[in-house]
């Protein structure tokens, strides 16, 4: 739920949301450095190693929600996609901030959508659940029209790029404006990242080391170099 609560200077805003096996609390109670999430560390172990990848909440995931957390004024009443959701953590970040959500994965992995629905249900989060599998054009994708497109840890298939910006393009191409704000690990390469861009036509507005606004009580529990980027449509690409 998401409680707000009115002190004598400010406005304190706390959402606390629920996942299979962890927890995770976003507070701005005007601490500063402090604001942020705060999550069970095991968030990041499981026992079974072969477990879906869409049931895990991945560290990119983690640090994406908290960066929608951060940005929330931007996010409230925008639309918003979120590619290969899986847990969803930064769909439901956004939706707890007022986003108008739609939580997309594979079409076929009805075992993770059915996953998003319950942890929809379990969070009381007014999301819109849809397959859409990344390079295939069935009609729901043509109804979507978000302001921000969100991807974590979507980056980790390289035979799945091209698919993957394929879609990112057409969206961002029946929304004008639209960015997209995708986390991953750097294993994936950026100077391939950088050439996919040049390919379908798009343009790099903001890099950032993935840790670089995290406090230090939030990452101690994170590993690897993740870098945040927000792409967009190179301006003047023929449609």
């Amino acid at each position: 739920s998401t409680r707000v609560r009115r002190p004598a200077t400010t406005l304190a805003l706390c959402a606390d949301l629920t996942l299979p096996g962890n927890s995770f609390t976003y507070t701005n109670d005007g601490s500063g450095e402090e604001d942020g999430f705060r999550g069970c560390s095991s968030a990041f172990r499981r026992n079974n190693i072969e477990e879906d990848y869409g049931m895990f909440v991945w560290p990119c995931s983690v640090i994406l929600a908290e960066y929608v957390w951060q940005q929330r004024p931007r996010f409230s009443r925008s639309r918003v996609v979120e590619l290969g959701a899986g847990t969803s953590l930064p769909g439901l970040v956004a939706a707890k901030v007022g986003a108008h959500v739609t939580l997309t994965d594979i079409a076929h992995n009805t075992e993770v959508l059915d996953n998003i629905q319950q942890i929809c249900s379990l969070n009381n989060a007014n999301c819109t659940v849809l397959g859409l599998t990344w390079g295939d054009w069935d009609e729901p994708v043509f109804d979507l029209h978000p302001d921000i497109i969100l991807g974590a840890d979507v980056l980790y298939d390289s035979a799945k790029f091209d698919d993957l910006f394929a879609t990112v393009t057409f969206l961002l191409e029946n929304s004008p404006g639209a960015v997209f704000i995708t986390t991953y690990h750097n294993r994936s390469g950026h100077h391939l990242i950088e050439f996919l861009m040049v390919k379908w036509g798009l343009k790099c507005l903001k890099l950032l080391d993935g840790f670089s606004f995290l406090p230090s009580c939030k990452a101690d529990s994170l590993q690897g170099n993740i870098q945040l980027v927000e792409i967009t449509l190179e301006k003047g690409k023929p449609k």
